[in-house]
């Protein structure tokens, strides 16, 4: 069983930046492919980012593509994500994931997550 926690999440304005941090505790934090996900209201979850549990690949959504970026510390259990050019709608729960299915592609979906943080909250303003 994994525990994750984020943190990190603010109220920043347009055109700011932010790194969002999860803290991975319970397992074997290297046996986890691990993403980032948000939700803004009214809308389902999306996936943001990905990185496997090697850190060697990386897969991000369009839409945060040169904005975003997905790293991860496997001595410190944590992953990160560094968001730069945010934008309004970025603003959104952000959640952290992890999936015991290590190296595989095209995971993208909720339901091939298997353990989720509550979520951290950013806000971007104009």
């Amino acid at each position: 069983q994994v525990q994750l926690v984020e943190s990190g999440g603010a109220l920043v304005k347009v055109g700011g930046s932010l790194s969002l941090s999860c803290a991975a505790s319970g397992g074997t934090f290297s046996n986890y492919d691990m993403a980032w996900f948000r939700q803004a209201p009214g809308k389902e979850r999306e996936f943001v980012a990905r990185i496997t549990w090697d850190g060697r690949r990386t897969d991000h959504a369009d839409s945060v593509k040169g904005r975003f970026a997905i790293s991860r510390d496997n001595v410190k259990n944590m992953i990160y994500v560094q968001m730069n050019e945010l934008k309004p709608e970025d603003t959104a729960v952000y959640y952290c994931a992890a999936d015991r299915s290590r190296g595989a592609v095209n995971r993208r979906a909720v339901a091939n997550y298997d353990y989720w943080g509550h979520g951290t909250q950013v806000t971007v303003s104009e």
